[in-house]
């Protein structure tokens, strides 16, 4: 079992930067792909970034946005840069450790409560 907690979201302007933190409880974290995921609303939850041993992005996100995690601490981050008022969404972490495509959701058995992500124009 793996529990996940989200935090870092916030309200900001068009061109700012958020982090955002996953925290994960257990032993095993470092055997886990860990994925960011985003759900705005009336839309589909949608994938952003993941990090297994190679970092994987969403065009939509590729080089704004960097996925990074630290092992020893039970950490994933997932630093936000350049960000645009579309990327205004609930921003959930993810691990997951099955075969498969870890663009999909269907990938992750564990998920964060989630944390809201605001962009002002």
């Amino acid at each position: 079992q793996v529990q996940l907690v989200d935090s870092g979201g916030g309200l900001v302007q068009a061109g700012g930067s958020l982090r955002l933190a996953c925290a994960a409880s257990g032993r095993t974290f470092s055997r886990y792909t860990i994925g960011w995921f985003r759900q705005a609303p009336g839309k589909e939850r949608e994938f952003v970034a993941a990090i297994s041993w190679v970092r994987l992005y969403a065009d939509s996100v590729k080089g704004r946005f960097t996925i990074s995690r630290d092992n020893a601490k039970n950490l994933a981050y997932l630093q936000m840069n350049s960000l645009k008022p579309e990327d205004t969404a609930v921003y959930y972490c993810a691990a997951g450790a099955d075969g498969g495509l870890p663009s999909l959701s269907t990938y992750y058995a564990y998920w964060g409560q989630g944390t809201q992500v605001t962009v002002s124009s």
